[in-house]
């Protein structure tokens, strides 16, 4: 079973910039894109745990400020030839509202 949280509104993080979801799981890392869309991914990379919310969000892609992986926002996933993947979370925005599926 599943449960939606809220964790904000959009216009509280800039385009193409971060903003940190603090939980004692573990914190999540939400990232805008140009085009507007929203993503959440853990925000440790996969490589050495760096923060991915400090990183450079370019197209749909968060680059690691630590060692420069590249993952991309949608799945995760490390960009060849790096391999490794961040766990991703279901995003929806309505009227603003961010919510993160959890």
């Amino acid at each position: 079973m599943s449960d939606w949280v809220e964790v904000g509104k959009r216009e509280e993080i800039p385009v193409l910039g971060s903003r940190i979801v603090r939980r004692k799981e573990g914190d999540i890392a939400l990232f805008r894109t140009e085009k507007d869309e929203v993503y959440a991914l853990d925000n440790k990379c996969p490589h050495e745990g760096g923060p991915l919310s400090e990183g450079i969000v370019h197209g749909c892609r968060i680059t690691c400020p630590l060692h420069n992986w590249v993952m991309e926002l949608d799945t995760g996933k490390a960009v060849a030839p790096d391999e490794g993947q961040a766990k991703t979370y279901r995003v929806k925005v309505e009227n603003g509202i961010i919510s993160v599926e959890l």
